[in-house]
């Protein structure tokens, strides 16, 4: 019986031994497998960091002694870590790529002027773009931006900003008025309510578009933005100007054309420098009409001089508003006057 129990101790030490014996072997060829498979991995890693390189390299361009990098209508969704290496660039023209983010390492190209990142599918930008101080043009129109960074505001040498038809946006950082450089905004085709208070404190802006917004009411201290010579403000939805429009000294051009406009200020006749306004597709409580212009030599011309007295509306506008002011004395003195006593009857013969 001894010896029995001595085989059958030995037979279970021995399969406790080949089973361990397997189980390390086993290990280790995971592990081996584990390794190749990260070596494959480093491997195609750095090969598709050189293919990526490669194309990058494909894509800079030099034009007007600018470095550009250029892509358009390819799919890079994310641009990769080796375009790090390309800091010198001094522009960005990535269009129709389907571009999701904007890369961290944008804070490493310092040399950049411009960034032109429309028409992609950009939902939101790194706090690292406010590290860039020397870009002048920062162009994301078309994307799905919904809010911006305030860090933006840190780019003081900025001079143009494009976010139109992005939609959702409908607010602006309180720091963007530190662009004291910038000179046009574009805002138009998204969801703004009102004119930001960020946009009236920009001392240097001269173009402003905020045409195809909810805009109900313009700011009563709009006359700010002193140096403002452009101001689209077509398809919203305001039903008055304040009268502060008519203090717009550098006012040149002026478009209210699909509004809900009922009347014209008044005071908007002294504004000399307006050259081009147009009221068209509003609701005027007045149907007026401009007068027929006398006949003149070369009446071959007359239709044309009819489609601009019609487009560009400054003509319209002062008749309006001294029609206004006429059927307005004509009332008060119709008050003025009182009932008048009736006619004395006719004397009999």
């Amino acid at each position: 019986m001894a010896g029995v129990a001595a085989c059958g101790s030995v037979s279970s030490i021995k399969a406790l031994w080949e089973t361990r014996i397997r189980r390390s072997q086993e290990e280790q060829q995971r592990s081996r497998a584990r390794r190749e498979a990260a070596a494959a991995g480093r491997l195609s890693g750095v090969w598709e960091e050189r293919i990526a390189l490669t194309r990058l390299k494909e894509k800079l361009q030099t034009e007007d002694g600018r470095l550009v990098l250029r892509i358009q209508q390819e799919d890079w969704r994310v641009l990769p870590g080796c375009l790090a290496q390309f800091t010198q660039v001094q522009e960005w023209q990535i269009h129709r790529a389907g571009l999701q983010q904007v890369p961290h390492f944008i804070s490493s190209f310092q040399n950049l002027l411009v960034l032109d990142l429309s028409r992609n599918a950009l939902t939101e930008l790194p706090p690292q773009i406010g590290r860039l101080g020397r870009l002048r043009e920062l162009l994301l129109s078309c994307n799905r931006l919904q809010t911006l960074p305030e860090e933006l505001g840190s780019c003081e040498s900025l001079e143009r900003l494009e976010l139109a038809m992005n939609r959702d946006l409908s607010q602006l950082p309180a720091k963007l008025k530190n662009l004291r450089k910038l000179q046009r905004l574009d805002l138009s085709m998204n969801d703004f309510s009102s004119v930001p208070d960020a946009v009236l404190d920009m001392p240097e802006l001269q173009w402003l578009d905020m045409g195809g917004n909810c805009l109900q009411s313009l700011p009563d201290d709009i006359h700010r933005m002193e140096k403002l010579h452009t101001l689209w403000l077509q398809r919203n939805q305001l039903e008055k100007l304040p009268d502060s429009i008519s203090r717009m000294a550098s006012l040149d051009t002026l478009v209210l054309s699909g509004n809900k406009l009922r009347d014209i200020p008044p005071l908007m006749e002294s504004m000399s420098n307006l050259r081009f306004v147009n009221f068209r597709d509003n609701p005027l409580t007045l149907d007026i009409e401009l007068p027929a212009r006398r006949p003149r030599a070369g009446a071959e011309d007359e239709e044309d001089d009819e489609d601009d007295r019609e487009m560009f509306g400054r003509e319209f506008m002062h008749f309006y508003i001294q029609e206004a002011r006429k059927r307005a004395y004509a009332v008060l003195n119709m008050h003025r006057a009182g009932p008048q006593p009736p006619p004395p009857p006719p004397s009999a013969h």
